[in-house]
């Protein structure tokens, strides 16, 4: 039997594709129900589905990049969409990132029925195939597309004194010890490295400004102490702060 989660903010569709599609005739079984995309999330790392069923448009919620978290973290489970936003480029993204199919509500139930029979013969599939092929670029996709909307998040707050990978990870919906994997894979420098040079480049901006104090400089950029920030800036620039600026004479 195949194990299916489904998540939906709509508490009447979860009611509904649970008791209308035939699950015991398709060799599945729903294991567990979400109405949200965080909850689902959870669901799906403690029972490891083999199927999801979801929708994408719920409250707090990046459709696409929960989808890209699924696909990459967890690249064996199928997943369906079944939504009512009908934006192609929006859907055609979501394929991009490995979902099965994209079903607009209301969807009927042979439409239903059909993705879930795909899943389960994508599932069944013993030898590489075309299909398992496109997955694996969709696992790529998906990891790609995590590692930027990571990204985009540290550069907003970079300058903050305890963002964490932790927070980054939760943001993007993924496990911190993936997004670590993921940041390594794409961009070959650990978490702490790309921060350490988003803060720095912040602060190169900042001493632009000869008023400024290296000390506010310091704290601006996020660091605990002027110490720490003149060895991270010498080490990723080569020179202290005061050199950097007496050697930027124009940025001032």
């Amino acid at each position: 039997m195949y194990r299916v989660i489904l998540v939906d903010d709509e508490r009447l569709i979860i009611r509904g594709l649970s008791t209308v599609i035939p699950w015991e005739t398709l060799n599945c079984q729903v294991v567990g129900t979400a109405y949200d995309g965080l909850k689902g999330l959870s669901l799906i790392r403690e029972l490891q589905p083999d199927m999801v069923l979801t929708d994408i448009r719920m409250p707090n919620m990046d459709g696409l990049t929960m989808l890209a978290a699924i696909r990459s973290e967890f690249p064996r489970i199928q997943t369906t969409v079944l939504t009512a936003y009908r934006d192609f480029d929006y859907a055609r993204e979501a394929l991009t990132l490995g979902v099965f199919r994209y079903l607009l509500k209301p969807s009927n139930l042979e439409e239903l029925k059909e993705a879930v029979r795909g899943m389960a013969a994508r599932l069944g599939e013993t030898e590489p195939t075309p299909e398992e092929a496109a997955e694996n670029t969709a696992e790529q996709n998906a990891g790609s597309h995590i590692v930027r909307a990571a990204l985009s998040y540290m550069r907003e707050h970079c300058c903050e004194p305890h963002l964490s990978l932790q927070e980054v990870a939760d943001h993007v919906y993924v496990s911190q010890w993936h997004l670590s994997k993921l940041l390594n894979r794409e961009k070959g420098q650990s978490y702490f490295d790309l921060l350490g040079t988003m803060r720095i480049e912040e602060a190169k901006q900042m001493l632009a400004d000869p008023a400024s104090r290296v000390q506010e400089v310091a704290e601006a950029a996020g660091y605990s102490d002027v110490a720490h920030f003149s060895r991270s800036f010498k080490k990723i620039t080569g020179m202290t702060p005061g050199e950097y600026r007496r050697r930027n004479p124009d940025r001032t």
